[in-house]
């Protein structure tokens, strides 16, 4: 009878070639997931970080022209430091560029000190600085002024010599404008000391024009309003924003209001960007980024950092911000990693 010529194999280096099989299929089951996540690690969409830019900046104005976010702040320091303007570009909301003082003291005659909180516009071929100067009081010189440039990094040249709005109407102090463009109109909310003004803008922004009734100023300060006043409109409905609380204390705040006009009434909704106990506190002065033709919306704030008690300790960060099903703006959660690039 013929034997098998393949040799017996003992069951004990059967089980070692067993054990060996399994610990080579699960080491490349290891070795794959590593590849997998040193993949997706790569591939991992870089962040802004917050703040975005270094050292003390607040009031951000963002708004994007062209391919190109910007961002136009307050240098925060104390009021007779506060005498010139930087503004910071971006294509990717990631890497900011610095353009130092696009506009001074030197070019704007009247302005002394506390140059604060610009908005910025783009009219035909022409860029136009908003700003308020010298916290002015009744009877002092200063207010809101303008200047225009054919860059929007400047340099910004005095439009009038002198401010656009320099009294207090309707208890307004004349800081904290926004322009606003509506179709073919303009119009400019301001104001401080707890109440807002709406005025109309002439088309060449070189004085106020009156309205339908032949008013010049309108009070629409909501129920809350410190400061700060922001709009921007979304599926036909106007979105009024607006900072409460102290501007140097911890409950500094963001709330808004939704309304079926660019006058109002604008009833308060809620808060939605405020302090974090783990993070930051003074959160507010905000402005908003609308990509356009998307949903992609960006607010660009101040806040200070957590046992500061430093007045003008301010930097300026950015968060997305949403909405829900029904148009309401989601509270918004301060962060350290701010936003994911985008390019335009």
């Amino acid at each position: 009878m013929k034997r098998n010529c393949i040799p017996m194999i003992s069951g004990r280096l059967l089980r070692c070639i067993a054990i060996f099989s399994i610990f080579n299929f699960q080491f490349s089951i290891l070795l794959a997931g590593l590849v997998l996540y040193s993949s997706c690690q790569s591939r991992e969409v870089p962040m802004s970080g917050n703040p975005v830019f270094e050292d003390w900046y607040a009031d951000p104005e963002g708004i994007i022209y062209g391919d190109t976010y910007w961002i136009y702040p307050t240098y925060s320091y104390d009021y007779e430091k506060q005498v010139f303007f930087d503004c910071f570009s971006s294509k990717d909301l990631i890497t900011w560029t610095k353009h130092a003082s696009i506009i001074d003291t030197s070019e704007v005659k009247w302005a002394k000190k506390a140059m604060w909180a610009p908005s910025v516009i783009q009219k035909g071929d022409k860029y136009y600085f908003f700003f308020g100067a010298n916290d002015v009081h009744q009877g002092e010189t200063g207010g809101i002024g303008i200047a225009v440039s054919d860059r929007p990094e400047g340099p910004y040249k005095d439009l009038l010599g002198k401010p656009l709005i320099d009294t207090i109407v309707n208890g307004a102090q004349p800081i904290d404008q926004f322009v606003f463009r509506d179709g073919d109109r303009h119009y400019m909310y301001y104001g401080g000391w707890g109440h807002c003004n709406i005025v109309r803008l002439n088309d060449d922004f070189t004085a106020l024009q009156p309205f339908d009734d032949g008013e010049i100023f309108k009070e629409v300060t909501p129920k809350g309003y410190t400061e700060g006043p922001f709009m921007f409109k979304r599926n036909d409905k106007y979105y009024f924003m607006w900072s409460e609380g102290g501007w140097t204390g911890p409950d500094y705040s963001v709330a808004y209001s939704i309304s079926d006009s660019p006058f109002g009434p604008f009833e308060r909704v809620e808060r939605i960007l405020q302090q974090d106990s783990i993070l930051a506190t003074g959160a507010g002065h905000h402005s908003v980024m609308h990509i356009p033709d998307t949903e992609d919306y960006y607010i660009v704030y101040h806040r200070r950092p957590l046992n500061d008690r430093m007045a003008n300790h301010r930097m300026t960060c950015i968060e997305k911000m949403t909405f829900d099903k029904n148009g309401f703006i989601k509270p918004v959660k301060m962060t350290s990693e701010g936003v994911k690039s985008r390019i335009l």
